[in-house]
């Protein structure tokens, strides 16, 4: 059963939250177009600026609907770090429930009972993402909603798993939600996707490449250039797998075929920016998936949009065609 809150999208889309690169603009677009946009708590620096910035989303979709009534508006989404790390988790917890944001995506560990309970006092669901069957097996036993696929190819951090593997496993324990992530850059890639047995495709890297995310000139246009080829699945910047653009790795002055040895770093250390390398994997390196290939421009979201619509409904049609 899918959620009232995810029902009625313009297409069966969430928005991933990408740190340094999901801020305001990109969400509002996104929602505008009528999918699940979305960002992590803590691109909002300092924390205060998290209440202003979702006043501000709240605002600007509501005089959007007002003004386009014809028009399906869709659900804001905040991503939570659930990690000891995270000493905004409380606060940044408390703000989205003050403006009851309809849908929590929580990353690294399962939420407690208390967030979850929290949410769903005023009707909002959680969503949380996992790279295996464990993971998905822990999460729905703290009592998450619906689970995101982070399967291999996936930009930033990333599991290995392929995303026809995971499906599988985690449909035979769960028949709720899914939202599937790895390589997911056209409408065909989404079509695909909800074959597979996925709800919902969970796309990033080609809404980095666009005009409205928060991310350089270098970054989008380093998109664009680079093939599958050109991603770099590696721990080094942050102690958990993860895929970055090469170009960025050398950029830095690292050579992404012979990193240099150094001591292992959590995620939370990470999230602290407490080594010089992990800093860097938040500010000079660059998270991409490899589904980079199939993106050769720049537009903005809603030129996105209605390419991924158009894309859909020609590989939909070619399929029927076929049977």
């Amino acid at each position: 059963m899918i959620p009232k809150v995810l029902q009625g999208l313009s297409m069966p889309i969430i928005a991933a939250p990408m740190f340094t690169v999901s801020y305001p603009e990109i969400v509002i677009a996104q929602c505008c177009s009528g999918i699940v946009g979305s960002f992590p708590a803590l691109n909002a620096r300092p924390p205060e600026l998290l209440d202003e910035w979702l006043s501000e989303i709240q605002s600007s979709l509501k005089s959007f609907q007002k003004n386009n009534p014809e028009k399906k508006v869709g659900p804001i989404a905040v991503n939570q770090i659930i990690h000891q790390s995270n000493q905004r988790l409380e606060q940044d917890v408390k703000v989205c429930v003050k403006h009851q944001i309809p849908i929590f995506i929580t990353s690294l560990r399962a939420p407690v009972k208390e967030i979850i309970d929290e949410v769903h006092r005023y009707g909002g669901i959680v969503l949380h993402d996992v790279i295996n069957l464990r993971h998905a097996e822990k999460a729905l036993e703290a009592g998450v909603d619906g689970l995101i696929l982070v399967a291999a190819g996936a930009g930033g951090h990333a599991g290995s798993t392929s995303p026809f593997a995971l499906v599988n496993e985690i449909r035979h324990i769960f028949k709720g939600p899914i939202a599937l992530s790895g390589s997911i850059s056209t409408g065909s890639d989404i079509l695909a996707a909800k074959a597979m047995g996925a709800d919902f495709a969970y796309m990033g890297t080609r809404f980095i490449a666009s005009k409205e995310a928060h991310a350089s000139e270098h970054y989008k246009e380093a998109i664009v250039r680079a093939k599958s080829a050109d991603i770099i699945y590696t721990d080094f910047f942050t102690g958990v797998h993860g895929n970055y653009l090469e170009e960025s790795i050398t950029q830095a002055g690292i050579d992404p075929k012979n990193f240099p040895k150094r001591e292992q770093k959590s995620i939370g250390e990470a999230l602290d920016q407490k080594s010089d390398h992990s800093a860097k994997a938040w500010k000079d390196i660059w998270g991409a998936g490899q589904g980079v290939g199939s993106i050769d421009d720049i537009p903005t979201i809603q030129e996105i949009m209605d390419r991924l619509e158009l894309e859909y409904q020609s590989a939909l049609k070619a399929i029927c065609e076929k049977v």
